[in-house]
């Protein structure tokens, strides 16, 4: 157990981080499950701007990687440029 007042507030915030993280991230992947999931270009183009905002705000918040982010994005444009 921390001895100090300020580690066990740091126990605390970190707890709550990372529930928030989890949860944030969650979302995200099924967003992207969402959108790889559907048949209709129009559809998909629609909601990838949501799925690429919500991918960037992990990477700028170190939920995920920077090149990650980068590399899902990608996946997702190839993704919709294949539909018909």
């Amino acid at each position: 157990m921390a001895n100090h007042k300020s580690a066990i507030k740091r126990i605390r915030s970190n707890d709550a981080k990372r529930v928030r993280n989890r949860y944030y991230h969650k979302t995200t992947r099924n967003a992207l499950r969402k959108l790889r999931a559907m048949t209709s270009k129009a559809e998909a183009s629609a909601l990838a701007p949501k799925v690429v905002s919500m991918l960037d705000k992990l990477a700028k918040n170190n939920v995920i990687h920077d090149n990650k982010a980068s590399n899902l994005k990608s996946s997702i444009a190839v993704f919709i440029n294949g539909l018909k």
